[in-house]
Parts: C-alpha cells; sequence; structure tokens
C-alpha cells in the first residue's frame, strides 16, 4: 500500500511539472486540446469596476489657492515711485586749486546738486472708479507715482490723500483707465489659524503670492504706527510687498500688508496688515474729505503695571495714568491733571492706553463728552470739550 501511495505521488508530481513547463515553453500546445480537457489551478475572473477620479483642476490639485489668487491678483498693482532729493555739493567745490584745474563741472559752487531716488511698493485697487489704497511710506514724499497692473500696463496716478498716524493712503487713476477692483471680505470674522494668501511685489521682481496663516489678531504697542491694530501672519512678505493685499482663501481682501518683522531685511515669519474694516473706513474719510479727523483732548498716557495699580489702590491694571497736559488744551480746560487716572470715554472702559487713544480718536471734534477718571482713590466725571487732533509732523 505504500509502495503505491509513492507511485501515485511520484505520477501527480511528474504530471504537474510537465503542465508547467508545457504552460511556460508551449502554451500553443495547450490551445489546441479539447475543451473539455480539464484544466488545473484556474478560476473564472469577474470584470472589475474602477472609479476614477473626475479629471477637474480642483480634483487634480486638492488644496490649491489658484481660485482665490486669479480672482484678486487684477486688483493687485506694483506702486513706482519718483523723488527729487537735493544732494550736498562735493566739499573740494569752494578749494581754488581744484576749481583751477576742474572748474565748474561739479556745479558753480552755490546750488546744490538734485538727484532721484526711486522706490517701490504695491496697491489694490479698491473700486471701480479707479480708487488704490496703499500705504503712506509708500508713496511719503514721492512726487511722480507710476502703477503698473498685472498685464504689465502702466499708469500715472496721483495721491487724493493720506493718513499717516495709520500708514494708509489712497491714489486714483486717470478718469479714462479702468482696473479690475477688489472684493472687500470680513476682516473682523478671522479667526487665528485661518489661511490667508499675502499678494505684491517683493524685491520688484514682479506680483508674487505667498500663503501662511493668521499667526494672531490686534497686534498693538508695535511702535510702527499710532494707531495700531494688526493681523499677525506667517505669510511672507519683504520688501515691495507695501501696500499689497492680504487675502482669504475666497480671494477676498482682509487687509492690507504693511509691515514685517526683522533683522535680516528679509522675511522671518512675523509680519502685519492692517485690517480690511479699519482700512476701509480711514479710505472712504479721505476719499470723501481729503484727510482723516480724529478727536484730541491734550494729554500724554501711560500704562498701568500691577506696581502702578497697587500704589493708586485700583482693583485692576484697566485704564491710564495721565502723564501730562498740554497747556490750553480741551483736557486742561476740564480740570485734569497729570496723576489722575482715565477709567471710561462716553461711557466707554478704557483697557489700556492704546485703547484709551483709538476711543478719543474716534470723538467728533466740537461735541462734548463725558470721562469718567479716578484722583486720591475718588471717581469724578469731566465733561471734555473735544477738538481736533493736531496734523502729526511726518519726515520725508
Amino acid at each position: 500500500m505504500r509502495r503505491l501511495w509513492l507511485t501515485f505521488a511520484q505520477t501527480v508530481t511528474v504530471c504537474i511539472a510537465l503542465l508547467f513547463t508545457l504552460k511556460t515553453l508551449k502554451p500553443e500546445w495547450l490551445a489546441t486540446w479539447p475543451s473539455a480537457w480539464p484544466t488545473f489551478a484556474t478560476r473564472s475572473v469577474q470584470p472589475v469596476t474602477v472609479i476614477e477620479a473626475p479629471t477637474t483642476t480642483e480634483a487634480l490639485r486638492p488644496g490649491s489657492y489658484a481660485n482665490a489668487a486669479q480672482k484678486a491678483l487684477p486688483a493687485v498693482v506694483h506702486v513706482y515711485t519718483s523723488q527729487a532729493i537735493k544732494v550736498p555739493r562735493h566739499p573740494l567745490q569752494d578749494d581754488p586749486l581744484f576749481r583751477h584745474f576742474f572748474g565748474d563741472r561739479l556745479g558753480n559752487g552755490t546750488e546744490r546738486g538734485t538727484e532721484r531716488r526711486s522706490g517701490l511698493g504695491s496697491g489694490v485697487v479698491v473700486s471701480a472708479e479707479g480708487y488704490i489704497l496703499t500705504n503712506f511710506h509708500v508713496i511719503n514724499g514721492a512726487d511722480e507715482i507710476e502703477v503698473a497692473s498685472n498685464d504689465g500696463q502702466k499708469y500715472k496716478a496721483m495721491v487724493v490723500g493720506s493718513d499717516p498716524e495709520s500708514d494708509l493712503a489712497v491714489l486714483r487713476l486717470p478718469v479714462n483707465h479702468k482696473l479690475p477692483a477688489i472684493t472687500f471680505g470680513n476682516s473682523d470674522s478671522l479667526r487665528v489659524g485661518d489661511i490667508v494668501l499675502a499678494i505684491g511685489n517683493p524685491f520688484g521682481v514682479g506680483q508674487t503670492v505667498t500663503s501662511g496663516i493668521v499667526s494672531a489678531l490686534g497686534r498693538s504697542h508695535l511702535g510702527i504706527n499710532t494707531f495700531e491694530n494688526f493681523i499677525q501672519t506667517d505669510a511672507a512678505i519683504n520688501p515691495g510687498n507695501s501696500g499689497g493685499a492680504l487675502i482669504d482663501t475666497n480671494g477676498n481682501l482682509i487687509g492690507i500688508n504693511t509691515a514685517i518683522y526683522s533683522q535680516s531685511g528679509g522675511s522671518m515669519g512675523i509680519g502685519f496688515a492692517i485690517p480690511v474694516s479699519l482700512a476701509k473706513t480711514i479710505m472712504e474719510e479721505i476719499i470723501k474729505n481729503g484727510s482723516v479727523t480724529r478727536g484730541w483732548i491734550g494729554v500724554e498716557v501711560q500704562e498701568i503695571t500691577p506696581e502702578l495699580a497697587e500704589s493708586f489702590k485700583l482693583p485692576t491694571a484697566d485704564g491710564a495714568i495721565i502723564a501730562g497736559v498740554v497747556r490750553n488744551a480741551p483736557a486742561e480746560k476740564a480740570g485734569i491733571q497729570p496723576g489722575d487716572v482715565l477709567l471710561d470715554i462716553a461711557g466707554k472702559p478704557v483697557k489700556d492706553a492704546q485703547s484709551m487713544l483709538g476711543l478719543i480718536a474716534k470723538l467728533e471734534p466740537g461735541k462734548v463728552s463725558r470721562l469718567k477718571l479716578m484722583r486720591a482713590g475718588k471717581t469724578f466725571y469731566a465733561d471734555v470739550n473735544i477738538s481736533k487732533r493736531p496734523t502729526p509732523k511726518v519726515e520725508e
């Protein structure tokens, strides 16, 4: 019985080996066998339905912001400025020996020469009437301003007005030139972590789009502007991006790129943009009046530290300490003195010195507003006749 089993096993092995050899080397021989001939190691295969991804651009590029960029790019322009500056005459021009040999080649010795200094930045077309929003520092001191659109067309632009304290300015194209206007978004609905895109002309290389997230909101006390309420982002912003657009993933304007924190002159992942809610308010006032009017009472304030709060016997560090009062200013006429603690302005609490500055600025000049203060541990009220904030002196 054992011998019979071994013989059977060997026979089966030889047959399988022979069949495998024929299948590999001479498959056409097997094709001639009768259909009734038994087959080995085969199975029926059912057709497979493959679901292919749609060939649309959005499907092939998951996470793409191309649509947002394409929507906003035509409304972002390059701003080129030029300014004539005086240069000092050559120090040897007064030397008789030097003038004997070189004459007046460097001037007549009495007039200072001039040369032109150029600058670059970005701007955003904000209306169909050709108004362009940019930074004040981009156009400060310029006597010639040229705007280049995304398609390379160049136009002369005029300054409608500016606001140095918020670092915003409004330009306008000639009436016969129209460029697509950007769509305004809602910067008040931004959250930390939202994706944003920065569009501008960094280093003059041409229109560029960078991406990042909102890193922080309400940044102030940076010493960049008088009135600060910045959106902080890590989207790469470099010199030349100033005045450009910060947009959301729908291509809507949410900020004006303004400044960077840098020790090298290039982007280090900390950029600041003016929220469009603030920029729009200032823009509309500039277009209407040519400038921005703010309230003023004539005081200097300082922050309340925990130590100062304890010494003034304040329950919290909210408010601002009056550090100085301008002579004959509205605050002095209302009886406000240095050392008073400002707690409330027209019913709105003062959180710190920066918020106090913003609350005063929003008051209408010529109107009387009530201020709540504290002196020697006792609260009192002062009715102040609000004046117009003086125009700051700007260095060119």
